[in-house]
């Protein structure tokens, strides 16, 4: 998007200052994504415990996994357009109280059909809430640090269902399954006036929106924004359908590769998040040792960001990303292959988390740089929504592998071709970008 012509008010808004208002957007907008990492997984965590309590068959839970997948791909579709149009803030603070309000209702769920009913209305709030969380900072990052600064605000999803899973180790076995879907509602219920206070608008909602408030004009003041450039609102806002504009300028292919590559590695994820408890407590570990070596795929992602994103940052993110996907396949075979002992699971399992959880952060990142601000909020969500078909294929495959008789850990073979895809559509994205760039000189060059 660097070649087009940018107007007084985008190149400030691009090149704005990082001070403490971008800090506090970026570290709010981080929490909610921990909240987000902590329930999504939180369904995985109690399943074995709900098999035992309730009396049922372990593959029955892939209503409720599968259902919680479809909830999370109407939010992230409905929230990119929806922020775009009518503000991310507002959005966002609905996203959080969907999560709290229907994950304490979890924890009085008294059927599989009840708790598939909770985690599909929990999952709206949590696919709402993670394209407005990469709108919000992308918006309040400076361009050259706008992918690093994504990443790690991601870092808060994987960081919360990492701690998640110790909280629950810890919890499960003295308060029961209950504890899990309660703690994972009553912190967001009491985020969400901390975000109503704290958390600003979008700068660009607000120039083309709310120019004349005088809470506009503070906030626009700290981004070096004068009355005088605000109001001539020369700012990149969503006109007409911003879903089809994913697919004109040239950005057809490049969005289809997007949505191959985030539906592919989704896959994977989903597969191994709702079901790696299950699985290590079929393979004979009691549930809560069960929920604690799982979270360790969560500890992968938060690791290998610290890698993956001094290297993107070098060597370009599809690139990078196309390797980190590959990688994937080593670590699936190595879980399925080979029956490890306890302690030495844990290898895998984390290198698993590395592949797929750190190459999806650089995903996300690199979507919210593929597109213009105006449908950047449209641009991630699709995707992200896209890729929770995958999240909705993921746990069906394993609920069925199981409910076949294939031995536990061997479910997790069907993630070798998945990774394979997301690596190929990766590499295609970075001849892509390469051509994109051939063309590009010798434009500037004339």
């Amino acid at each position: 998007m660097s070649g087009e012509m940018r107007s007084p008010v985008e190149e400030a808004l691009e090149n704005q200052p990082f001070g403490a208002l971008q800090l506090r957007v970026v570290l709010l907008c981080a929490l909610v994504q921990a909240f987000d990492g902590f329930d999504l997984g939180t369904i995985g965590m109690a399943a074995p415990s709900l098999s035992k309590a309730w009396g049922v068959a372990p593959p029955l839970f892939t209503t409720a996994f599968v259902m919680s997948s479809v909830g999370i791909l109407f939010g992230a579709l409905l929230s990119g357009p929806l922020g775009d149009r009518f503000g991310r803030k507002p959005l966002l603070v609905i996203s959080v109280a969907f999560i709290a309000v229907f994950s304490i209702l979890s924890a009085y769920a008294w059927s599989i059909p009840s708790i598939t009913m909770m985690r599909f209305l929990t999952g709206l709030g949590i696919g709402g809430a993670m394209p407005v969380t990469v709108a919000l900072t992308s918006d309040y990052s400076p361009i050259q640090r706008r992918g690093t600064l994504i990443m790690l605000m991601f870092c808060g999803n994987t960081l919360g269902g990492f701690l998640g899973g110790q909280l629950v180790a810890q919890i499960l076995p003295i308060f029961g399954w209950q504890s899990i879907f309660l703690a994972g509602g009553i912190p967001p219920l009491l985020l969400i006036p901390i975000l109503m206070f704290f958390l600003p608008e979008s700068p660009r909602f607000l120039i083309a929106h709310h120019v004349e408030t005088p809470a506009a004009h503070v906030i626009l003041r700290r981004l070096n924004i004068s009355a005088q450039m605000a109001a001539s609102k020369l700012v990149d806002v969503a006109q007409g359908n911003p879903v089809r504009q994913l697919f004109t300028g040239g950005l057809a292919a490049s969005t289809i590769l997007l949505w191959v590559a985030f539906f592919a590695n989704l896959l994977n994820m989903y597969l191994f998040s709702y079901w790696m408890p299950t699985v290590l407590n079929l393979s004979g570990l009691k549930p809560e040792t069960a929920v604690f070596y799982a979270s360790m795929f969560s500890l992968g992602g938060i690791l290998s960001t610290l890698l993956l994103g001094p290297m993107i940052d070098r060597f370009g993110a599809p690139r990078v990303l196309a390797c980190s996907f590959a990688s994937g396949v080593i670590f699936v075979l190595a879980i399925g292959l080979y029956n490890l002992p306890a302690p030495f699971i844990m290898i895998p399992i984390l290198g698993a988390g590395a592949a797929m959880i750190g190459s999806q952060l650089g995903a996300n990142a690199m979507a919210s740089g593929l597109y213009p601000a105006r449908i950047r909020s449209t641009g991630v969500g699709w995707a992200l929504g896209i890729g929770r078909l995958g999240g909705i294929a993921g746990p069906a495959i394993g609920g069925a592998l199981l409910a076949a008789g294939l031995p536990p850990k061997e479910i997790f073979l069907c993630a070798c071709g998945p990774a394979l895809i997301a690596a190929g559509a990766t590499i295609l994205l970075t001849v892509k970008a390469a051509r994109r760039r051939e063309v590009a000189v010798p434009m500037q060059a004339t």
